[in-house]
């Protein structure tokens, strides 16, 4: 999996710069950036089987949306109410201002598609979408430094490890932009 991040690392840095430059009316702080390995277990509260989307809710009552990928097997048995273990890789780069005009007529853009991994990682090795969406806090989780976010089509992603510092600045209902990139669920399995 490591190699899935240094592949789209090149891709998500021009990504990132075109996404960053512009206008720095309505800034609030500076962007902030991180890749990170999430693993949890938590409960299946929605499915989306066509898309094989899967929204889950951590210990701490934080609230995710993952693909699962190829690779993970019988998906089909997991249902509402599951307990499951998940990993998957998770790049973020969170952007404190107010959204373009561009951006509220738009709030949703897919920057890149996912795409099958290079001939030298696994095989079958996906990584999903890039997208750049003007989302909202919606949960503020200051002993467990979680932020909750939702995106203009309800999906949630929850940030765990936020900067003490931060986490004071940041209120509910606050709006700003989130460029967003995962690798498909690498395991997503039903817990007994």
């Amino acid at each position: 999996m490591r190699n899935i991040q240094i592949g789209i690392t090149a891709v998500l840095a021009l990504i990132i710069l075109a996404a960053c430059a512009g206008t720095k009316e309505g800034v609030r702080r500076a962007p902030r950036e991180r890749w990170n390995l999430v693993t949890l277990q938590a409960k299946v509260i929605d499915i989306v089987p066509d898309q094989r989307l899967v929204t889950l809710m951590g210990p701490s009552d934080n609230l995710v949306t993952i693909k699962a990928g190829g690779s993970v097997r019988r998906f089909d048995e997991i249902s509402v109410g599951d307990m499951v273990a998940a990993e998957y890789w998770r790049y973020l780069v969170a952007e404190f201002r107010d959204p373009t005009p561009e951006e509220k007529e738009e709030p949703l853009v897919i920057l890149a598609d996912g795409a099958k991994a290079a001939t030298d990682l696994p095989p079958g090795a996906e990584i999903g979408a890039i997208v750049k969406a003007v989302v909202t806090i919606v949960n503020i989780n200051t002993p467990f430094r979680e932020v909750t976010v939702q995106g203009p089509n309800g999906n949630y992603v929850s940030v765990s490890d936020v900067d003490p510092e931060l986490i004071k600045e940041l209120k509910l209902g606050e709006v700003g932009i989130l460029t967003y990139a995962e690798a498909v669920a690498l395991t997503l399995e039903k817990m007994n």
